[in-house]
């Protein structure tokens, strides 16, 4: 087989690439290794910014989203009883966010590759990549039984975190930063209307806990907890009554409904640098992962695609390797602000280990500030829309 792209992993980045790819006429092969209805199904990220609507709209995925996504303009802290409206499209000129499922995104990026006719293949085995240091760079993998040898041009990793990709650079060659954090995020997706028209985060003496959704009928709702517990001892009704005493407030009713999916996220922070290695590019998942405070998840693969993308329609349209060279350096400045941001807000907002007073005076006064302050608030609306 030959391509001028491998791409290996089905997610978000790997498909947004192809189909940018695509667009500009260049080839590319999609290795994924799960099935279909695995990577339709998987529950991930909901919020897109303004940047990532406008690319995936320019890219002619954009329709079912404009149609089914809900638009918001604004979010809300709320501590100390009390909520307050960050108005997002006020204080950015008009920026605003849109929550439309990664599922979602998903179906659509499969929905327009297939029509493409262009190579898809699911429940990928055996996956190899080689020669990256040379102009042939090539993947090995096995697909329904038979053996394949895949030589391309360029090998994009964006199998995420537990890829293969990464781990093929040799040792000595990246550099790596990370951090755990104590705590993780129970979250529930449920058969039930949001119970507010906008995203809510609550810092609250038992834990944070988040109020957001995924449709008119569907809400997506988290509390703080350790990363090692065990589900089994957070049966619905816990998760409910927790919720209902960390968003809880007076003359407002959190709505219940039937518990359709439920699980535990450990939130850790963790970049790679750099995110080239000869013709191997790294991107999304494969290369950086950000706590979920800052919903940047989803966000960062796509803005990591769009100058990958860039790069290599220069490279086949004009010989020059200017953007190829810049790849790393780009997607960093970007990254690194988006793991401050999403540090920030998770620090600000998760009840801190051991409970010490001075934290939580500093959450307290940051909290206020943040609400009070126009400037604050136009630094948080700024990089929640993304910059």
């Amino acid at each position: 087989m030959r391509t001028q792209v491998a791409i290996i992993g089905a997610g978000p980045a790997g498909l947004t690439l192809a189909q940018l790819l695509h667009l500009e006429g260049i080839e590319s092969v999609i290795l994924e290794d799960r099935s279909r209805e695995y990577v339709e199904a998987r529950i991930r990220a909901g919020v897109l910014e303004q940047g990532v609507v406008d690319l995936l709209t320019e890219a002619g995925v954009g329709e079912r989203m404009a149609r089914e996504g809900l638009v918001h303009e604004g979010i809300e802290l709320q501590f100390a009883g009390e909520r307050h409206r960050i108005d997002m499209a006020a204080l950015t000129g008009g920026k605003t966010i849109t929550v439309y499922g990664q599922t979602e995104v998903v179906k659509d990026l499969i929905e327009a590759r297939l029509g493409t006719g262009r190579p898809l293949l699911f429940e990928v085995d055996d996956v190899r990549v080689e020669e990256v240091e040379s102009e042939r760079p090539r993947v090995l993998f096995t697909h329904a039984g038979a053996q394949h040898v895949l030589e391309c041009d360029v090998v994009a990793g964006c199998d995420g975190f537990h890829g293969v990709c990464r781990p093929t650079i040799p040792a000595g060659v990246l550099r790596t930063f990370s951090r755990e954090y104590p705590f993780g995020w129970l979250g529930i997706l449920a058969a039930v209307a949001p119970s507010n028209d906008e995203l809510v985060y609550a810092y609250h003496d038992r834990g944070f806990a988040l109020l957001s959704l995924r449709s008119p009928e569907v809400s997506r709702l988290y509390v703080q907890c350790r990363p090692d517990e065990d589900i089994a001892e957070w049966p619905d009704e816990r998760v409910w009554e927790e919720l209902q005493i960390r968003l809880g407030l007076p003359g407002w009713t959190l709505a219940e409904g039937p518990v359709l999916e439920k699980g535990i996220t450990p939130m850790r922070s963790f970049v790679t640098e750099p995110m080239r290695h000869g013709r191997l590019f790294l991107a999304g998942d494969a290369a950086h992962i950000v706590p979920p405070t800052g919903a940047k998840g989803l966000n960062l693969a796509a803005h990591d695609v769009r100058l990958l993308a860039d790069a290599l329609v220069e490279w086949y349209s004009s010989g020059s390797e200017k953007l190829l060279d810049s790849y790393s350096t780009d997607c960093l400045r970007r990254i690194w602000r988006a793991e401050h941001f999403s540090w920030w807000m998770t620090t600000m907002l998760h009840r801190p280990e051991g409970d010490d007073p001075f934290d939580l005076r500093l959450q307290e006064s940051q909290l206020r500030y943040v609400t009070t302050s126009e400037a604050a608030a136009t630094s948080l609306a700024e990089n929640y829309v993304g910059l």
